[in-house]
């Protein structure tokens, strides 16, 4: 998908756009596409979300862009997307072990 879409943006001459910070800035937006959509929603309306034709259809639209825009950045700067999470969720077990206990107080997002 990333050749892909590398491929589609380098047909149609906007490489010199492709910048790193170009493509941060419109990963941004897409994400706050898809944030606005749930904006205003109670937690059970959220979760119904793709119940709706309307809602479903926006919501693919909008992880479709973030994804894309994602794997453009990633293109750019020869980021190994599936490296680089593997990388990431390897730490992650590291910083937050399993206890046996359900802890839902502590979370990270970095």
């Amino acid at each position: 998908m990333q050749r892909r879409l590398a491929e589609f943006a380098e047909a149609r001459g906007w490489g010199p756009y492709h910048t790193p910070k170009n493509l941060a800035v419109a990963l941004s937006v897409e994400a706050s596409e898809l944030v606005e959509i749930f904006q205003w929603l109670t937690p059970e309306e959220s979760a119904a979300v793709m119940e709706k034709p309307e809602t479903a259809h926006k919501v693919a639209d909008e992880v479709a862009d973030v994804l894309a825009y994602l794997l453009q950045f990633c293109e750019v700067l020869g980021v190994d997307v599936l490296d680089a999470l593997a990388a990431k969720i390897e730490r992650n077990e590291l910083r937050f072990p399993v206890t046996g206990t359900s802890t839902t107080d502590r979370h990270s997002s970095e």
